[in-house]
């Protein structure tokens, strides 16, 4: 016994440090430690593998899609437009409204979600007020992480304890139960960011001109240094490119120069891989003079002078479109020509931006990484389309020639209702919570809120594997005593009090948040807080609820969630720009805890 705990804790730090390091993806190291587990006979198969049908990774599947269906059904569109008109020009009130905003969506929706609608919001309030996006973006990833405190379904370490608690036969969190200290949090939260907190973010002067959302597409040609880059050229009669499909004629990959669009017989063209030339045709290229000479000579094409004149008929006939790679685009670790990108999405990537630097040559065989700015060329109607595809992409920008693609909003009351009834039978428990979650999902699919196809692509995948992984790990440190070891060691704490056991509780889970999963971290801690507090003679509502709330402190890297990772790149911070601002608000946060919990929550 003594050596299967041992192994068990040897794998739990190897677990952290492939999970801080990244060297694996997630769900891989996740799989291995079920594999680990099991293979060393620690857990049986079923053991090992009961995560994967445990109601709180179905739960979890079901929430990711009653947001997609509030996203697709434009539910959150009219939010946050609600949030553009009311929040005026006052950097202040602009602050509060949107973490206000953000945190009561993000404490009935997936957090990751959230952020990415938000973020072209933050863009467009801070450049209608002129200042930085920066010091919009991180407090509207901290926003979404206040507000997970606020519910049961808030976020899923609520849920992991709640879990907890049901396991061990004893009356879990009712849904509102999180509400008291996770509003006290949010609001010093809040007050927080609007007196001191936004002192400490970056007036980034290049991260507000890149994120302006109203720019012509020559503006935004030049954010990309592209400007000097766009010609147009004429395809002559004996021109070696006549009759040939782009696939076929291969000019990326041969001379270094993108087709973005086409114009033939005064009127655009999409154009696709499949897309034939003909003499004629004025094509729109991207590449450097040398490489557009090269071009030219090789294939007989008359270069053409874009007045000013020339110029505004453009945007008829080629699109541009900036968009933001998030944690869960299918395109991280590919590169475009592995995907086939033109083909699947019908538009060129003309620049990528990729922590401040522009990525200068072979863009089509440049692994696409998480965080990445692309700016795109294509029809209208691809870019339109590009819009509903906000897994892979999130839209920053759209050039001003174009008004704003709304989403189809036919079935908006349909998903209000439905989202409503699943409120009511959770907050009364009319039904058991993974029954009423499971039913809204399908009631959406039913109703044509969201199709089957979109129901499952909008479940991140990535995370309930880790959860379904992540489980059988506290089945072992319990079933080896794993757990009792612990708890002897964290109970030590309880000497001093049940207050230095809380606090113990709260710095290690809160510590661990910054550098692996917070579900994970709420999922190894969970069973040694409910195992303190039994040894200590005291309740352990108080102790799942401080390790609840610890676990959602993820504030002060920028690995520590991914709606943190999400607003790296857009805000050009530093890990030491939420390391100054993160530190002070898990501080408070904890200060609130050990005040409020144990009065909500006794002791004994």
């Amino acid at each position: 016994m003594i050596s299967e705990t041992l192994f068990v804790f040897i794998l739990l730090a190897i677990t952290i440090i492939l999970f801080a390091g990244e060297l694996l993806s997630l769900e891989v190291v996740a799989v291995l430690v079920v594999l680990a587990l099991m293979l060393s006979h620690v857990l049986s198969p079923a053991e090992a593998l009961s995560g994967f049908g445990n109601p709180l990774v179905l739960l979890i599947a079901g929430l990711f899609m009653v947001a997609e269906g509030l996203f697709r059904t434009g539910v959150v569109y009219r939010i946050s437009n609600w949030v553009m008109k009311v929040a005026g020009t006052s950097q202040t009130r602009l602050l509060v409204i949107l973490m206000l905003v953000v945190a009561i969506l993000s404490s009935f929706m997936e957090n990751n979600g959230t952020v990415a609608i938000f973020i072209p919001v933050a863009i467009n309030l801070a450049d209608k007020v002129n200042i930085s996006p920066a010091r919009l973006l991180m407090p509207v990833s901290i926003a979404s992480l206040l507000g997970g405190m606020l519910t049961l379904i808030g976020s899923p370490p609520n849920l992991v304890v709640a879990a907890e608690l049901t396991r061990n036969h004893l009356a879990p969190f009712r849904f509102f139960a999180y509400s008291p200290v996770g509003l006290l949090i949010l609001m010093v939260g809040v007050g927080y960011m609007a007196i001191w907190g936004w002192k400490l973010l970056p007036q980034n002067t290049d991260s507000k001109e890149k994120s302006k959302t109203r720019w012509s597409i020559w503006e935004l040609l030049d954010a990309y240094e592209l400007t000097g880059q766009f010609h147009c050229l004429h395809i002559e009669r004996n021109s070696g490119l006549i009759n040939q499909t782009l696939e076929r004629a291969m000019v990326a990959s041969r001379y270094g120069v993108t087709i973005a669009g086409l114009r033939r017989k005064g009127r655009g063209i999409p154009v696709t891989p499949q897309t034939e030339l003909r003499p004629g045709d004025r094509i729109f290229a991207v590449g450097s003079e040398e490489r557009i000479k090269v071009l030219s000579k090789s294939e007989n094409l008359s270069p053409l002078i874009l007045g000013e004149k020339e110029k505004k008929l453009v945007p008829g006939e080629l699109g541009l479109v900036e968009v933001l790679v998030p944690p869960r685009s299918r395109l991280i670790g590919s590169t475009l020509r592995e995907i086939h990108f033109r083909e699947l999405y019908g538009l060129s990537v003309l620049g990528i931006l990729r922590l401040g630097e522009h990525l200068k040559h072979d863009l089509i065989d440049a692994p696409v990484a998480l965080g990445d700015s692309m700016l795109m060329a294509g029809g209208w109607q691809q870019i339109g389309l590009l819009q509903a595809e906000r897994d892979d992409f999130l839209v920053l920008t759209i050039p001003q020639e174009m008004s704003e693609v709304a989403p189809r909003r036919a079935r908006v009351w349909w998903a209000l209702a439905i989202f409503s009834t699943m409120l009511a039978l959770m907050i009364f428990e009319l039904v058991p919570n993974v029954a009423a979650v499971l039913l809204a999902a399908l009631a959406m699919i039913l109703t044509g809120c969201l199709s089957l196809k979109d129901a499952y692509d909008s479940i991140n995948w990535q995370s309930l594997v880790v959860i379904a992984g992540m489980l059988p790990m506290a089945e072992a440190l319990d079933k080896t005593g794993g757990v009792n070891l612990i708890v002897h060691q964290v109970a030590a704490l309880g000497k001093l009090g049940p207050y230095s056991l809380m606090f113990g509780l709260f710095v290690i889970t809160a510590g661990l948040s910054q550098f692996i999963s917070n579900t994970a971290a709420a999922v190894l801690l969970a069973p040694i807080a409910l195992s303190s507090a039994k040894m200590l003679g005291v309740s352990p509502y108080p102790m799942l609820m401080t390790v609840a709330i610890a676990a959602s402190t993820a504030f002060a890297t920028p690995v520590a969630s991914p709606t943190n990772t999400l607003v790296l790149g857009p805000g050009s911070y530093r890990f030491i720009d939420f390391l100054k601002v993160g530190l002070p608000l898990i501080v408070l946060s904890m200060l609130i805890a050990l005040l409020v919990v144990p009065v909500i929550f006794p002791l004994r």
